[in-house]
């Protein structure tokens, strides 16, 4: 099986890298405005002469972000960032999936953010989940490399098995769903289609230290840079309300990630996994008994045996 599992994966990377090798030599190659549409301050983006890098800027005025134009329900979601190099305490650049347009208190959402820092110091990388508004599922890692120096790949697999977070391959947090209530249970986002979401914001009250380093404006503008997007995914179209769910949002196991190899870690990304819960987690809300002196249900499933 875990062998199997690997070959699809590596199917699915394979067909990313010959879809983005092909766009690339085309007439046509896919430019940020084919996929997205910028939210915030117009100015504040930069393109790259070919249309494939994409610059998001923050100053003492204001930040910016954009969002994809179509939304989707469950797949693989996969970016390249490089983050605001040198000074950047204060500052978060966030990568996100969200039901919303805006935050609205009922939304579902899957977060990477990415926390400033002095230089120097181990750039942070905090997730979290919510589900119907409701979310406080923080972790908290410190990147082993340091993502300011060239472009690394975070990405996000999501099926109605579980929500795991990866960075470049390496599965850093596994977010399971219930296999007893898939549907009912109080935690996992499975009905929302969401958009993808990007932004460079000043967060100085709570990024770095907790509040206590604050933004060094002298040093803006800070930059976070974006290429290579990819979603191997359900897209539900954008209409108005009332629109029918595409087929793909049923569990029909006609796409790689909606098939029993990504239901579940293979030994690898087992492993792999394990070494950055020893090495390079900062905290877990699981084990914060101060926020929660009962654990949330969900943290009891880690362990539980693999969906079938």
């Amino acid at each position: 099986m875990g062998s199997r599992r690997r070959d699809l994966l590596a199917l699915a990377a394979a067909a990313a890298v010959l879809l983005l090798s092909c766009l690339s030599h085309g007439a046509s190659a896919a430019s940020f405005g084919d996929d997205f549409e910028i939210t915030g301050a117009e100015d504040h983006v930069k393109t790259s002469a070919d249309g494939q890098t994409w610059y998001l800027y923050l100053d003492n005025k204001t930040g910016v972000g954009f969002q994809t134009k179509q939304r989707y329900l469950f797949g693989w979601f996969s970016m390249k960032l490089k983050l605001v190099g040198n000074d950047s305490a204060g500052v978060v650049t966030a990568y996100y999936m969200c039901s919303d347009l805006d935050a609205a208190p009922q939304r579902d959402e899957l977060d990477f953010e990415f926390l400033g820092n002095r230089s120097g110091q181990p750039y942070i990388i905090q997730t979290n989940v919510y589900h119907s508004g409701v979310g406080g599922r923080e972790m908290r890692h410190s990147l082993w490399f340091d993502p300011t120096a060239d472009f690394h790949t975070y990405a996000m697999l999501w099926n109605p098995k579980h929500i795991v977070f990866f960075v470049d391959k390496v599965p850093i947090r596994v977010y399971p769903n219930d296999a007893s209530k898939p549907t009912s249970n109080g935690f996992f986002p499975i009905a929302k289609p969401m958009y993808i979401f990007s932004s460079i914001w000043n967060a100085d009250d709570w990024a770095t230290r907790g509040g206590l380093e604050k933004t060094d404006w002298a040093k803006a503008p800070f930059v976070s840079s974006y290429r290579d997007f990819a979603a191997d995914a359900c897209s539900w179209p954008v209409a108005d309300s009332g629109s029918a769910a595409p087929a793909c949002a049923a569990a029909t196991g006609d796409s790689w990630w909606d098939q029993p190899p990504a239901w579940a870690l293979d030994e690898a990304q087992r492993l792999d996994n394990a070494w950055v819960g020893r090495n390079v987690l900062i905290y877990d809300y699981c084990d914060d008994r101060k926020r929660f002196p009962t654990p949330p249900e969900e943290c009891a499933l880690r362990n539980a045996p693999a969906a079938s």
